[in-house]
């Protein structure tokens, strides 16, 4: 895919389990072209878990994108009237934050930066990792799913045995998933076999 010219915002939020998957796919955006503007939650600057730590991620995410992160909602704010970004993906993008975009609630650089994308009317494409998938979240995921200009990476259960409400993204198909949005199109089959690929 050729990216050349397309500024894509990249929004990584807590689901830290999924950080090792989407930072390959950051790299795809750039080595094709992109200018990828990182975008982090708060729990992305901030806490150290069993899957890496908040420094490591930092430093990857700038080396990767050879930008600064955008980690405040006052440094998000901009994006909007400045219409900054051509395309916008939030990957991985945890229950919370699927729940507050829903519901409108703007209270995170991710959440501001999105707003700021539907404000201008430009794709915003969501890839969910949740372990509420399929309870609580699966009304605000499918409030999400009609929305205008609002697109996902194929998803589908990761654990059905353990784990039956969890729903996560095919993290590959990300760049696949934001180039069909750039065309007004949802990448397709939208729900996917995850558990046993």
């Amino acid at each position: 895919m050729n990216w050349q010219g397309i500024t894509v915002g990249y929004a990584v939020t807590g689901s830290h389990c999924t950080l090792a998957e989407v930072m390959p796919q950051i790299q795809r955006f750039v080595d094709d072209g992109a200018k990828v503007v990182p975008i982090v939650s708060q729990s992305v600057l901030t806490t150290d878990t069993r899957f890496g730590k908040s420094e490591d991620w930092r430093k990857q995410l700038k080396d990767i994108t050879g930008n600064d992160m955008i980690s405040t909602i006052v440094e998000a704010e901009p994006l909007g009237p400045k219409k900054l970004l051509d395309i916008m993906v939030i990957a991985p993008c945890t229950g919370t934050t699927t729940s507050k975009l829903a519901n409108a609630v703007t209270d995170s650089p991710v959440l501001m930066a999105a707003k700021a994308q539907m404000r201008n009317g430009r794709p915003l494409v969501v890839a969910i990792s949740t372990n509420d998938g399929l309870g609580f979240n699966l009304a605000n995921i499918a409030k999400l799913i009609v929305a205008k200009n609002i697109f996902f990476v194929p998803f589908g259960q990761d654990n059905p045995v353990e784990k039956p409400n969890s729903l996560v993204a095919r993290m590959e198909l990300v760049p696949e998933a934001c180039f069909a949005a750039l065309e007004g199109k949802q990448l397709q089959p939208l729900i996917i076999e995850r558990y046993n690929s």
